[in-house]
């Protein structure tokens, strides 16, 4: 999307009544936050959606590029295939504002003590890990996975939405006002696992553990009503609800007063690990040990990772690694068009001085290194691997922040990769497939020559 030029602040810029390009029939204001807008709009078949506009005037000059991809970004996630996740179907410009238009979602978000009430939350808490799910297998992390962001589309079926910071790194827009008021901002630290209120690596890697653990924050805040960490509601609270949440000195009393409190005791324990790697690792994992719903339209099945999700297993004619988050998001590459050498290896790292076969580029941060991790083919098996750091001239050089394979960390002995899987490497995730299942138009060797 470009970017569009200043618009003079006009409050009023899609009023009731108003027809958006000539389709969407605006008819009702439904909220906002510090840079977007919501509207309630009527198709012109008399169908419901909502609409998100971005508030371009509000957006300081120096970040409107960003957040603009942001918007995109969110625009994108709606479009994977999910009964799970708030469903993308237009976007646009109109009076000079970015807009999209997505799912109508009725019965609003779970915060509503009406709402919660009358809520299974065994089947809750399935369908907001088959979403996470949806967004992990596409190499994508929601990041801001808290109650308001999970909506109704009726009184037994929830979906996941607010995607515009899934994968992205920049905590510094995040942090400055997208969660709109400093009541709003204690909210979202509420959720945030103690790898992001570190200070020095709130932004280092974003993992599918990151949600796990916002979800175990959730579930325990709707089962008792209260957070597991202690009250967190001005600037004092904080200092004791971070420590507590780093040492994982949560109230699991008050969770076992419940009448079936102990059948979810295993579910938040292993979310609010404060060690990542210790923390259970996947939304499948969560879902193993769920608690059974009620509801008796629930069903106990887990259904498979819908087709748009599924990958090429065949890997004989090589593999690809497809950018699923990061400033490059789209980016496919060729690993075997990269091989420059007898040696079958290829190095990836930060675009710099060193040459890498593949450079990732990373505009908002720092936490790539310049030799940041190895991929090689193993001639004998035909398998492929992937290692931390390089090994150059004799010398090994290791990353700073560490190479994940679907959220594990690589040491610099390797692990094998196959097709589905996911590599994070700081703020970039890329996500291994096949050939065969990749247009070959699409297909880029964008490397330093080496």
């Amino acid at each position: 999307m470009p970017v569009p030029p200043i618009v003079t602040p006009n409050h009023e810029v899609f009023q009731n009544g108003y027809l958006v390009d000539g389709r969407w029939t605006v008819t009702a204001f439904l909220g906002e936050g510090t840079f977007g807008r919501v509207y309630q709009v009527k198709d012109v078949d008399g169908k419901l959606y909502a609409l998100k506009m971005l508030k371009v005037w509000a957006i300081p000059a120096k970040d409107r590029e960003n957040l603009l991809k942001r918007f995109d970004r969110e625009y994108e996630t709606g479009l994977l295939d999910s009964p799970y996740l708030v469903k993308s179907w237009a976007k646009g410009c109109d009076k000079e504002v970015p807009y999209f238009v997505m799912d109508y979602c009725q019965g609003g978000d779970i915060r509503k003590p009406v709402t919660r009430s009358r809520l299974d939350l065994a089947l809750l808490a399935r369908h907001i890990l088959l979403g996470l799910r949806e967004l992990h297998a596409n190499g994508k992390v929601h990041r801001d996975l808290k109650p308001e962001n999970v909506l109704l589309m009726d009184d037994h079926h929830a979906v996941l939405t607010d995607f515009g910071i899934s994968g992205d790194q920049n905590n510094r827009l995040t942090k400055r006002g997208l969660n709109g008021n400093p009541g709003q901002r204690f909210g979202t630290i509420a959720y945030m696992p103690p790898e992001q209120l570190n200070p020095s690596r709130d932004n280092a890697t974003v993992l599918p553990t990151t949600d796990i653990y916002s979800f175990g924050v959730m579930m325990y805040r709707l089962l008792t009503h209260e957070l597991p960490f202690g009250p967190l509601s001005s600037p004092a609270d904080m200092v004791t609800y971070t420590t507590n949440a780093m040492t994982g000195r949560w109230n699991r009393g008050r969770l076992l007063d419940l009448e079936k409190g102990y059948e979810w005791l295993p579910v938040i324990e292993g979310c609010l690990v404060p060690d990542f790697q210790r923390r259970l690792p996947s939304a499948d994992r969560v879902l193993a040990i769920l608690p059974q719903p009620l509801s008796q339209s629930a069903n106990t099945v887990i259904p498979p990772i819908p087709a748009s999700v599924s990958y090429e297993t065949d890997m004989s004619r090589g593999i690809s690694l497809k950018v699923t988050s990061g400033d490059q998001q789209g980016a496919v590459f060729n690993l075997r068009s990269l091989f420059t050498d007898r040696t079958h290896t290829i190095f990836i790292g930060r675009e710099s001085d060193v040459c890498n076969h593949i450079s990732l580029i990373e505009s908002e941060t720092c936490y790539i290194s310049r030799r940041h991790c190895t991929i090689e083919f193993d001639t004998a098996t035909g398998k492929w691997y992937l290692s931390d750091g390089q090994c150059r001239d004799g010398c090994r050089n290791r990353s700073l922040n560490g190479t994940f394979l679907n959220s594990k960390i690589v040491d610099d002995k390797g692990s094998e990769i196959k097709a589905g899987d996911i590599i994070t490497i700081g703020p970039v995730t890329m996500r291994v497939e096949g050939l065969s299942q990749i247009n070959e138009n699409t297909l880029i060797s964008k490397t330093n020559k080496y």
